[in-house]
């Protein structure tokens, strides 16, 4: 089986699957799990969510700024990014409470039954079941954000890129939304989003969610990883442009060990590229 992924206007890229663990429409997308090149990896709509040689550079990018950001790590709210490692990242480094909001059940069951990293199935049930610190919903995100009284450190949307067609998540990337996770950030809190590709051939996403995050936000810190193709943005709800130093600092204090990030890759991955910066 070959999974082709679309990268933008007239460009593909084809994954070979000898191997397809599963292959299922749920209520909400066309999953399938498989083997490729790069082990165990997901694929949402025939887009690559996460392999297993790389989930690790994709997950710490998108969390451990924002843990670096914040005064403290205490409570984190999670919409979206079903395999469930930034929740164990999160706890990791410090949570005592991580909510972890995703719409698609039948999604998240099977990423813990078949991936090799992420939430076990006994973990998953725990979550669900609220004895622990990560609590699963099986939830809108949009309803779950709007009708949440809870204050987070960080709030984390990490979803399906978006999409130029019609797509149920498109409107958890908008500015009304983005507005209402930080209406839920406690003093410091951090606002979080995948933000799309940094490459010039695909980056429409990137800066749609730039300019979005500007508008909303006092300050607005960039990461794009340096050894994968997706950047990640911060939103904090007052201007600091002390942010990249405060990150370099506090890197050395955090419970939670990054394998993938040094003070080096916050420094040169926190300077957005020149078609960003200037759009």
């Amino acid at each position: 089986m070959n999974v082709v992924e679309p990268l933008g206007a007239g460009l593909t890229r084809v994954w070979e699957l000898p191997e397809v663990v599963v292959d299922t429409r749920t209520e909400f997308q066309h999953l399938v799990i498989g083997r490729t090149a790069q082990g165990l990896s997901l694929f949402c709509d025939d887009d690559r969510q996460s392999t297993e040689f790389s989930q690790l550079t994709y997950h710490e990018a998108l969390l451990v700024p924002a843990l670096l950001l914040v005064p403290s790590v205490d409570r984190v709210l999670v919409v979206g990014s079903s395999e469930g490692v930034v929740s164990q990242i999160a706890v990791a480094a410090g949570a005592s409470v991580v909510d972890h909001v995703d719409i698609d059940r039948q999604a998240v069951e099977l990423c813990a039954e078949h991936l090799p990293y992420g939430y076990t199935p006994e973990e998953l049930a725990a979550a669900v079941e609220g004895t622990g610190p990560v609590r699963v919903h099986y939830a809108d995100g949009w309803k779950f954000v709007q009708e949440c009284t809870e204050r987070y450190d960080v709030v984390l949307v990490d979803l399906p890129d978006e999409r130029p067609e019609f797509a149920q998540h498109n409107r958890l990337y908008e500015e009304e939304f983005l507005t209402r996770c930080k209406s839920l950030l406690s003093p410091g809190g951090v606002v979080v989003c995948q933000a799309g590709c940094q490459t010039m051939w695909r980056n429409e996403t990137l800066v749609r969610s730039w300019k979005r995050f500007a508008d909303v936000f006092g300050e607005t810190v960039y990461y794009g990883s340096d050894e994968h193709e997706w950047a990640f943005l911060f939103g904090l709800a007052e201007a600091d442009p002390g942010t990249t130093d405060r990150m370099v600092a506090r890197l050395e204090t955090l419970p939670y060990r990054p394998e993938t990030i040094d003070a080096l890759a916050l420094r040169g991955n926190t300077i957005p590229p020149y078609r960003v910066r200037t759009a």
